[in-house]
């Protein structure tokens, strides 16, 4: 799949980044059909009375982003684990009746096993001018078992009435369509992750699992603890220690070797000093011995000058 780089950026960098544009969702939770919440990339204050399907929302977002086995359903309620799952959200639990005759509970669904449900994310990125659509479909397959889905993406705005309806009764239809439209579907969770933290350059899931601890915390313990198990990744400090003794280890050596070599060069300094004391003193001797053995000859010279002067001077008397 070949990418257009596009280079024209927005003056106004108030909005750069891939934000939350619009959200969609279909037969989702309490939400019995389709409806749409509007962001336009802003922030946004999500307020109702208690039950009013704040967090289905929340949940809904974090589907998008987070893998299913990493989601505890209505977190930020403060519910029960067990409260929720994918599975009544796709049915639609509102309530619980109890069985006058067994006593049991048993959880009143707005939906039965014929229907589909759709998440749906639109996020832009003001500053560079792009779009990218997430989206997530849900059917009941086995009675008993969790809803099956699929997942969808794609880089340009997508609605659900637009894109996600009217393909027939079955969903290899709707697979069909979207195929058809050129949008990406995945099967599972890691490939369909992998596209979008591409695009939003989120290099690192670490990133997802801090975003699915804070987006529905009510209150933070320890922040020391807080940080260490959500933003810091674990590694495997042993064989990091081991190193960095070996390494001391090899510094202090080399440490000791440097003080050795320059306690070494002190107690040599004056030994050199002397030997290059002697040498100059052997070259000055050498240099008068030369002179010396130099004055016989000298001296022969001179009376050698005076003998023929001598001569010069017998040789006029006779």
């Amino acid at each position: 799949m070949s990418e257009s780089l596009d280079l024209e950026f927005s003056s106004d960098d108030r909005l750069t980044g891939y934000r939350l544009h619009r959200l969609e969702v279909l037969h989702w939770g309490t939400f019995n059909g389709l409806c749409t919440f509007s962001l336009n990339s802003k922030n946004a204050l999500l307020t109702g009375d208690i039950g009013s399907g704040k967090s289905t929302l929340v949940d809904a977002v974090t589907t998008l982003l987070v893998p299913a086995h990493r989601i505890s359903y209505n977190k930020a309620a403060g519910a029960d684990t067990r409260e929720r799952t994918l599975r009544s959200y796709v049915l639609g639990h509102y309530k619980s009746e109890r069985n006058e005759l067994g006593g049991n509970a048993k959880p009143v669904a707005l939906r039965d096993n014929n229907n589909y449900s759709v998440i749906l994310g639109v996020f832009h990125n003001a500053g560079y001018g792009k779009t990218v659509t997430l989206a997530q479909v849900f059917w009941i397959k086995d009675a008993q078992a969790q809803p099956a889905r699929f997942f969808a993406a794609c880089e340009r705005d997508l609605s659900i009435a637009e894109d996600f309806a009217r393909f027939g009764t079955e969903i290899s239809g709707l697979r069909k369509k979207l195929r058809g439209a050129g949008i990406e579907l995945f099967d599972s969770f890691p490939p369909y992750g992998a596209w979008f933290r591409r695009r939003f350059g989120i290099e690192n899931e670490q990133a997802l699992e801090l975003f699915h601890q804070t987006v529905s915390m009510k209150t933070v313990g320890n922040l020391t603890d807080f940080v260490r198990m959500h933003m810091l990744e674990p590694f495997d400090v042993a064989p990091r220690i081991t190193a960095l003794i070996n390494h001391f280890d090899d510094l202090n050596r080399a440490h000791e070797s440097v003080l050795k070599a320059k306690q070494q060069v002190e107690m040599l300094t004056p030994l050199v000093a002397d030997c290059d004391r002697h040498a100059e003193m052997v070259s000055a001797t050498e240099q008068l011995r030369t002179c010396r053995e130099a004055l016989r000859f000298y001296f022969a010279t001179l009376k050698l000058e005076l003998l023929d002067t001598r001569i010069g001077s017998l040789n006029a008397d006779l």
